[in-house]
Order: C-alpha cells, then structure tokens, then sequence
C-alpha cells in the first residue's frame, strides 16, 4: 500500500485548465506505476492516464488525449496530471492511484490498488 494525497482541484470554466498533483509516502515510490481515474456521479470510476515506474511511458484515454498529461517526479514521490481545454464532461472526482507490481503500464481501473481521498474537478460551461 501506497498513501497518496490529491491536491489542485476546483472550479474552473470550459476551456481552462487545472493541474493536480498527488504527493506519496514512503521509500519505495519508484517501485510503482501511477494512474489517474475520475468518477462522476452517478457513474462508474474511469480509467484516465498512466504512467511507468521511470515515467518513460504513458498512456491515455481518447477521450482526454491531446489534453491531458500525466507526469512524475520521483525524486519528489509526486505525480501530476494536467487538463488543458477542460470540457464540463471531464467534471468528476479525480484519484491518484499506485498499481499492482506487475503492471509495467496499467490500463484498468483494477490494476490499481492503491488510492488517494479524491479530489473534485468542477467544469462550468
């Protein structure tokens, strides 16, 4: 287990942009891919970005490529995503994740095991 702290969220109008950070415990963060996964309400919580343990590699959603980055500073056990051109759709709590050792670049929702409080990202249009 991996604890990890969200910060940056808030409210922000179509088309702008906002960028959350997500702070690790412990020694053995570079031992862990990371992920982002959002959930609306009333909705299942969805798979965003990941990211690999030396951060060479990343992986998107559609729906947010071209848009979105995900990124991470080792030295400083923090993962970032950033959200360009936001669109009210992108609306939902957003959750820092570490995955499961085996996972060289996770790509569900399942291959994360552990998970950060959330924190809420408002679009207005």
């Amino acid at each position: 287990q991996v604890p990890l702290v969200e910060s940056g969220g808030g409210l922000v109008q179509a088309g702008g942009s906002l960028r959350l950070s997500c702070a690790a415990s412990g020694r053995t963060f570079s031992n862990y891919a990371m992920g982002w996964s959002r959930q609306a309400p009333g909705k299942e919580r969805e798979f965003v970005a990941a990211i690999t343990r030396g951060g060479s590699s990343t992986y998107l959603v559609d729906s947010v490529k071209g848009r979105f980055t995900i990124s991470r500073d080792n030295a400083e056990n923090m993962v970032y995503l950033s959200m360009n051109n936001l669109k009210p759709e992108d609306t939902a709590v957003y959750y820092c994740a570490a995955a499961a050792r085996r996972y060289y670049l996770p790509r569900e929702v399942t291959h994360f095991t552990s998970w950060g409080q959330g924190t809420q990202v408002t679009v207005s249009s």
